[in-house]
């Protein structure tokens, strides 16, 4: 049930429209009869007459070809994007996941200025959804999203999102000597951040129907270029200060990282486990987002980086392995043990 709930919170994101899409709003109505006041006459000559009986107006409806092939660049753009990402992800490949990192911020990002925002949440809280039919490269893409997400976890934060992308970048190239190591009791309290900003971003929507709160608690408006002096100077700060703390707002700030952190409680798939990771550390060490805590991996803060999954294939490094290829030794040294004693 618990399950359940936690679905048909984040299902939302789903729903809504482009990362900002412009609410509609309700348009005052006017008369546009030129009929002076307590003039009659118009009314007595139309007597008789059926009122209802316009003249039939032929409208050009657009088929489903037409739509397919005006939205095809786009549909075929992020097909190729999300192949990419898939292909990555699966062969666990550093340099694919790279390239699948500059095609996020430059397509889905700088292009497309396409990433799932409360705002989207916003807009399925005020059945203020895009047209199925003019925005099917949209669908696709919140699609892929949500069904990732149960399948895998959070892929979306760490392979599809461009500002996850760009910090990720970002990250290959500063020096370890800056890095600041967040301490794990001080990790697992600053992860609750996030959910308190989606609970008060979603409350103040509701109680104020103000949605420009996003563009506070969000730096996605980076790839659309517009922001205030104020904005500016802050994600300034911001990406300072993730030069020394990695991935600083994925981790502790994103309100959208919850909502899907609360999806991927559905995750199918899992990230295996030996049962040698209850004493080893090696990936908890390596972990970059502080989601393996002890034998345990928390899917509400993995990203699926394939960090820990490339160590667990690594016979050189992993106990797993290596403690079986200790056995399979042993058993030669056994066997060559019984055939010079016979």
């Amino acid at each position: 049930m618990r399950r359940l709930w936690m679905l048909l919170f984040v299902l939302p994101l789903v729903w809504a429209g482009p990362v900002y899409p412009a609410f509609a709003t309700a348009q005052p109505t006017t008369d546009d009869s030129t009929e002076p006041p307590g003039d009659t006459n118009r009314g007595l000559e139309n007597e008789g007459k059926d009122l209802w009986d316009f003249d039939d107006e032929e409208e050009d409806v657009e088929t489903w070809g037409a739509l397919v092939r005006d939205q095809a660049p786009d549909l075929a753009l992020f097909t190729l994007f999300a192949t990419l990402t898939l292909v990555s992800f699966f062969r666990k490949s550093v340099w694919l996941k790279y390239v699948t990192f500059v095609a996020a911020i430059g397509y889905m990002g700088f292009a497309k200025s396409q990433l799932i925002s409360v705002v989207n949440i916003y807009g399925a809280m005020t059945g203020n959804m895009p047209v199925f039919r003019y925005s099917l490269a949209w669908y696709l893409f919140a699609a892929f999203t949500v069904v990732s997400t149960v399948l895998w976890g959070r892929l979306y934060c760490g392979r599809v999102c461009a500002y996850g992308a760009l910090t990720q970048l970002l990250d290959r190239f500063v020096p370890a000597r800056l890095r600041v190591n967040v301490p794990p009791w001080l990790e697992q309290r600053a992860a609750w951040v996030k959910y308190g900003l989606l609970a008060t971003t979603l409350l103040y929507f509701l109680v104020t129907a103000n949605i420009t709160a996003y563009r506070y608690v969000e730096p996605f408006w980076l790839f659309t270029r517009r922001g205030s002096t104020g904005m500016w100077i802050g994600l300034a700060v911001l990406l300072v200060v993730t030069v020394f703390v990695r991935n600083l707002y994925c981790r502790f700030l994103c309100p959208v990282g919850a909502a899907l952190g609360l999806l991927s409680k559905l995750t199918v798939f899992k990230i295996k486990r030996w049962s040698e990771c209850n004493t080893c550390k090696i990936c908890e060490k390596t972990c970059e987002w502080g989601a393996i805590r002890g034998p345990q991996i928390v899917m509400t803060e993995c990203v699926r980086c394939d960090d820990c999954e490339r160590l667990y294939h690594d016979t050189s490094r992993c106990p797993h392995w290596l403690i079986l290829a200790h056995a399979k030794l042993r058993g030669k040294l056994s066997s060559v043990k019984a055939a010079v004693a016979g």
